[in-house]
């Protein structure tokens, strides 16, 4: 692609503002970004005019049928295609209209809904999220939905987010007046970074563990790992660069701004980083790129891998949640500015991030928590699964100062008090990153480091926008109350300062000293879920209006569906490796190896070293046939219960336990069984076949 060309190709693909502004009346236009402005509902009028367009626009490139498309809680898009084609009579017409575009029926059956629905009930609404751009994609024209129950409980993961937005509005645009910062609403922005790995297709269709789970249930560590750090920024390999040019053009094609790509730290892994957006629209975005990277992928005979840890002894993959929050005037909330001793907005918003998050570390534990970002939490390559905040030295210094009132002169601002503080000033870039902090304050954002690369940003988002309304709510009160600004801000940071860690997220001794601090380590999904119950988080959600209690409790139900049947997976997966696959190639090695032994002894030759060896494969096979029916029976077990905790707790305690006992004898028999006897690619083809 010719550099020149890029400009006329971005946002080619997508019904963008530009293109509705061309093609539709001025009136209906203007009417359109009222109605946005409002939030209120469109006209069937007006909705009928811009699905005119609409259907013109995705015909003249080349669609023929038209999706809802949304985000159900399997974590995954949906959608069912409809044709435009319609018969009136006997003479095939095109046909779409405002009813069509606002509103679609899908069968809520088979999709999670944590008792919400029963399966007779089958009826589910789609709804157009006029707030992201719809686009054409393989001939499909794609609008982007909410997806809720005949009841009209949200049944995906769009619904909540954008309700989290709306709350965070709400509680914004109340305080800040009172902190002299007029705005009439504030918007979360997110840029996401997404990491993956590429392997050859070949070798994927080969591993049954791939194509089931996502990851290798077994493999052997290879003679090099990432141990020289020689792949990270390296250079990029022909056949990946190539593929990374493709996915470019096509992301751009559908207004998604790819920025950054570069080889990762361990080998066939990469990233991939886009330019911040809104939140709603860097979601869509995010499954959108998520969809493409694995289609594009295969064009070039590549399989890309999204789960969280693909392979043992490297490292995982994480997709980076830098947030943001920005008023309507172009006010960041997170800009330090030039002087953030005297920057009350921003000391305000930072005091109830630092507050949220400490009091709602749980919530946003689970919002990560998956059976897959399991493997990667708490290893030396990902944060901790303890929750913590990273500010940097100096901005530290700034929240002691204000905490223990030091050298602070007080200073009329408008409508509040503030201290000019004798703490120099400094830029965005004075504080380094700390790689090892799952929340760390990066310049005018924070980043949470903790979100597993197959996981939807939705959740994340909700949590962490619901999070900072609770809070600046809170604040509101109190300052109505008659405390001053800085007085609750004070107040903020020295109740909740324990969250702040700017040190080694990844020593023991940080975990000793969380420990002592009251933090909590919640090291598994299964423990991570049980949040759900708890009554302060069940206030906070549906107060602000984000979730009914209803909704909550189906999450709690499809959180634990969604780990045991995955898990499941996995165990059944890995007895079919073992009976099908490797038993049969170790017993055939065996057998050579006997041949050999009497072949040896026959010619008067000493064979003792190699019946040590026979010895040693015979009884690592008999103990991993042992281990594979002891899993195969733990199965069994767990298939019996009905009651999805304990069934959870018992995959938890038993079931991945036998996984791991079974891997280590299984990579170690792929360490004995030659090579051209084995029969599936090992750690070496698959990740160093690039």
């Amino acid at each position: 692609m010719e550099a020149n060309n890029l400009l006329e190709m971005f946002g080619t693909h997508i019904f963008s503002d530009e293109v509705m502004k061309s093609k539709v009346s001025e009136a209906c236009y203007t009417e359109f970004h009222e109605a946005l402005k409002r939030g209120e509902p469109l006209s069937t009028k007006l909705a009928t005019e811009i699905a005119k367009a609409m259907k013109e626009w995705a015909l003249e490139k080349g669609a023929t049928h038209y999706t809802h498309w949304f985000s159900p809680l399997t974590g995954t898009t949906a959608g069912k295609h409809d044709a435009f084609l319609e018969l009136d009579g006997d003479t095939p017409i095109l046909k779409f209209g405002g009813k069509a575009l606002r509103k679609g029926e899908s069968d809520a059956s088979s999709f999670p809904s944590g008792g919400l629905r029963a399966t007779f009930e089958a009826r589910g609404y789609t709804a157009w999220d006029c707030t992201s751009p719809a686009f054409v994609k393989d001939g499909s024209l794609y609008i982007p939905t909410l997806f809720c129950s005949y009841t009209g409980e949200a049944l995906d993961n769009k619904t909540p987010l954008l309700k989290s937005c709306d709350a965070l509005s709400k509680a914004s645009s109340k305080l800040l007046p009172l902190l002299g910062l007029e705005t009439q609403s504030v918007t979360s922005y997110v840029g996401s970074e997404q990491e993956y790995f590429l392997v050859l297709e070949s070798d994927y269709e080969k591993r049954l563990d791939l194509k089931f789970t996502g990851r290798t249930l077994f493999g052997a560590n290879p003679p090099k790992g990432q141990e020289l750090d020689d792949h990270y920024y390296g250079s990029l390999k022909t056949k990946v660069s190539d593929f990374m040019k493709e996915l470019d053009r096509e992301l751009w094609k559908y207004g998604i701004p790819a920025k950054t790509k570069h080889n990762e730290a361990a080998p066939s892994q990469y990233e991939i980083a886009c330019i911040y957006r809104s939140v709603n629209t860097t979601t869509d975005n995010n499954h959108l790129l998520m969809e493409l990277i694995q289609d594009i992928a295969k064009k070039h005979g590549l399989t890309c891998l999204l789960h969280e840890k693909p392979f043992k002894g490297i490292n995982g993959s994480g997709k980076h949640n830098n947030w943001s929050v920005v008023t309507d005037n172009g006010v960041n909330l997170f800009s330090l500015g030039a002087k953030p001793t005297e920057n009350i907005p921003f000391l305000a918003a930072l005091s109830c991030v630092v507050k949220g998050v400490d009091e709602f570390a749980d919530l946003l534990r689970y919002s990560i928590a998956s059976h897959s970002n399991d493997h990667r939490l708490g290893g030396n390559e990902a944060p901790p699964a303890i929750v913590s905040m990273y500010l940097g030295d100096e901005l530290n210094e700034i929240i002691d100062a204000i905490i223990e009132n030091k050298e602070l002169k007080e200073v009329k601002k408008d409508r509040f008090q503030t201290g000019v503080s004798v703490i120099p000033d400094f830029s965005k870039d004075n504080n380094d990153r700390n790689r090892t902090s799952p929340f760390a304050f990066t310049g005018n954002k924070f980043e949470f480091r903790g979100v597993g690369s197959s996981q939807s940003i939705a959740i994340v988002n909700t949590i962490l926008n619901s999070i900072l309304a609770y809070e600046m709510n809170e604040m509101e009160k109190l300052i109505l109350q008659g405390e001053k600004p800085l007085e609750v801000i004070r107040k903020f940071l020295s109740e909740h300062k324990r969250i702040i860690f700017n040190g080694d997220g990844y020593s023991t001794l940080w975990e000793e000293e969380a420990k002592k601090r009251g933090l909590l380590n919640i090291k598994n999904t299964v423990d991570a879920i049980e949040c759900l119950k708890e009554e302060k988080n069940i206030l906070m959600l549906t107060n602000l209006g984000v979730f009914s209690k209803a909704e909550i409790d189906s999450r709690y139900e499809i959180s634990y569906e969604n780990y045991c049947k995955k898990m499941l997976v996995e165990a059944k997966t890995a007895i079919k490796i073992v009976d099908n696959e490797i038993y049969p190639a170790c017993i055939k090695h065996l057998n050579n190896m006997l041949k050999t032994a009497i072949n040896l002894k026959e010619a008067g030759l000493d064979n003792t070293n190699i019946i040590k060896e026979i010895d040693d494969l015979n009884n690592n096979i008999e103990k991993m046939k042992k281990i594979n029916s002891k899993l195969t029976n733990e199965v069994k077990k767990a298939s019996s219960f009905n009651e999805l905790k304990i069934k959870a707790l018992y995959i938890k305690e038993s079931i991945i336990s036998s996984m791991n006992k079974l891997r280590i004898v299984v990579d170690y028999l792929e360490t004995k069984v030659e090579s051209k006897i084995w029969p599936m690619p090992t750690y070496v083809d698959l990740l160093f076949s690039l």
